[in-house]
C-alpha cells in the first residue's frame, strides 16, 4: 500500500501544480481581455468625444452666423428708421447686443457661450426677449421662403394669377 501513497501523493502534487498554472493562465488572460475592453472603451469615448465636440462646433457656428444676421438686418432697420426716433434707438442697440452675442458665440465654447447667454438674458431680459422675437420672425421668414422656393421648382403646381379661383394659370 505504501506504494501507492506517493502515486497518489505525487499525482495530487501534479494536479494542484496543473490547476495553479491553469489559474495563472486564466487570470493573465482575463487580464489581458480587460486591459483590451478599457482600451476599446477609452477609444469609443474619445472618438464619441470628438464627434459630438465637432458637430456643436458646427452647429454654434451656424449659430453665430444666424444671429450676426439678424444683427445686421436690425441695424439696417435703423438705418432706414428716421433719425432719432425710438424705433432706430431700440433696434440699434437689440443690433448691438446680438453682434455682440454672435461674437462671443463664435469664440467661446458652447458651455461657456450658454453660460453668458443666460447671464445676459438675466441681465437685459427685455433685450433677450426682443432679440429672441426677433430670431423667431427671422427663423419664421426665413422657413416660409424656403417653402415658396420649392414650390416654385415644382412644375405641377402654378397658382392663380388674378384671384380668379375658377382660372387654373396655365394658360
Amino acid at each position: 500500500m505504501t506504494d501507492t501513497n506517493p502515486s497518489i501523493d505525487d499525482a495530487k502534487r501534479q494536479a494542484e501544480a496543473a490547476a495553479h498554472d491553469a489559474s495563472g493562465r486564466a487570470k493573465t488572460v482575463v487580464d489581458d481581455v480587460t486591459a483590451q475592453a478599457k482600451s476599446v472603451a477609452h477609444d469609443a469615448k474619445e472618438t464619441i468625444r470628438s464627434e459630438v465636440t465637432s458637430r456643436a462646433d458646427a452647429a454654434k457656428g451656424a449659430a453665430a452666423e444666424e444671429v450676426g444676421n439678424v444683427a445686421t438686418a436690425l441695424r439696417k432697420a435703423a438705418q432706414e428708421s428716421r433719425t432719432g426716433s425710438p424705433q432706430e434707438r431700440t433696434f440699434g442697440q437689440i443690433a448691438e447686443s446680438l453682434a455682440d452675442a454672435s461674437d462671443a458665440i463664435r469664440n467661446k465654447d458652447l458651455g461657456t457661450a450658454l453660460h453668458d447667454v443666460g447671464d445676459f438674458a438675466r441681465r437685459h431680459p427685455l433685450t433677450f426677449l426682443a432679440g429672441a422675437a426677433l430670431a423667431g420672425f427671422a427663423a419664421s421668414r426665413f422657413a416660409k421662403a424656403s417653402e415658396h422656393n420649392s414650390y416654385a421648382d415644382n412644375d405641377e403646381f402654378m397658382p392663380p394669377r388674378h384671384g380668379n379661383a375658377d382660372f387654373d394659370g396655365r394658360g
